[in-house]
């Protein structure tokens, strides 16, 4: 599951843009000046920056300037509402990788930051694909198989399998589950993450002798292949 760092210091742009990313599929940290992007990307990675030029404090410019000074290597595609030959140049020389006008078309942004995500993994010799004895996640195509069947999961539910499949074999919290698969503080009082984890149980386990979602009692949930006795 992907991490975005969006910096808009626009509501209104930062509001639809972050509620895209979401649907498909993208954890989003937002944050609104200059300063805080910086300070972020210090305390954790990213996967790419959605970095807007014209903030509150330090300009898109000086931000990218200090992220690639400190050598982090993220993707950043920066936004502007001037979208000059000279502020693209002026940007890219900054270290952006990419660079996108405003107002633009969502689905053009969600493709170029597909298209620097595809080419970080082949740099760091990844591929975007997650597979765990039998079973394989395709992200580009949003397939998943039980070896060469395919099954049809909800976006819910591949967000779900997701985030199992990037900590398998450990135990993970309800709390876990429900920040990571709903970007939400976990309610006690809910059991929308057992609806969904019996959801993709019957998806997944359901007529195979090796199962993976697995109930630790009192802890959580383990995804770890294993077979009923």
């Amino acid at each position: 599951m992907s991490k975005i760092l969006l910096v808009e210091d626009d509501s209104r742009v930062a509001s639809f843009v972050e509620k895209g990313l979401r649907e498909k599929l993208f954890q989003v940290r937002h944050v609104m000046k200059g300063y805080e992007a910086i300070e972020e990307t210090m305390q954790q990675e990213f996967d790419a920056i959605i970095l807007d030029i014209m903030l509150p404090d330090l300009d898109g410019f000086d931000v990218c300037r200090t992220i690639r000074r400190r050598e982090i290597n993220v993707p950043i595609i920066m936004l502007s509402a001037l979208n000059t030959p000279e502020e693209k140049i002026q940007g890219l020389e900054a270290g952006a990788d990419d660079y996108l006008g405003k107002p633009f078309n969502f689905l053009e942004l969600i493709a170029r930051i597909n298209a620097q995500l595809r080419r970080k993994s082949f740099e760091k010799g990844n591929f975007e694909q997650y597979t765990y004895y039998d079973l394989s996640i395709n992200l580009d195509r949003h397939v998943v198989k039980r070896g060469e069947t395919e099954i049809t999961l909800s976006p819910r539910e591949f967000k779900l399998l997701l985030f199992f499949m990037q900590n398998k074999e450990r135990v993970v919290t309800r709390a876990e589950i429900a920040e990571a698969a709903w970007d939400l503080n976990f309610d006690t009082n809910t059991n929308v993450v057992d609806v969904y984890i019996n959801y993709l149980r019957n998806k997944l386990d359901k007529g195979y002798d090796t199962k993976f979602i697995q109930t630790i009692k009192g802890r959580g949930y383990l995804f770890e292949q294993y077979t009923e006795e």
